[in-house]
């Protein structure tokens, strides 16, 4: 038997507006994931290191990301009023909640992944 926690996480035709689906929403996003994953490793950043960290992002999508991250409670945005503008990104409570999940991510992926490599690497040396 479920909880009535479980029950709330399990998807129906109609469930468009629970918070997992919202959560998933926005973490499903191009690069959004591997940039909450930066700031809660590194810690606060500004926009131009930020860039720089994530190779292959563009301008306009960093930016598209992390309004949506700030809009939804992941990330602050501080800015100083100087020449040229300072603006720092920093992880919030929720980054550090979702962390654990992330580092499980992280454990898996080099679980299955390094896996390939080597028998990618048996495969040519046979």
């Amino acid at each position: 038997m479920k909880t009535d926690k479980e029950q709330q996480c399990i998807t129906t035709e109609d469930d468009n507006d629970t918070p997992l689906h919202r959560m998933l929403g926005v973490l499903a996003g191009p690069w959004t994931i591997y940039l909450i994953w930066v700031l809660a490793n590194e810690g606060s950043m500004r926009f131009g290191a930020l860039r720089r960290r994530i190779e292959g992002i563009s301008t306009k999508m960093l930016t598209e990301r992390l309004r949506l991250l700030e809009a939804e409670g992941f990330v602050t945005r501080h800015y100083e009023p100087t020449v040229p503008p300072q603006v720092t990104y920093s992880p919030t409570a929720r980054v550090r909640e979702l962390l654990p999940v992330l580092q499980s991510l992280c454990t898996l992926s080099r679980a299955w992944y390094s896996s390939d490599r080597e028998t990618d690497r048996k495969a040519v040396n046979s």
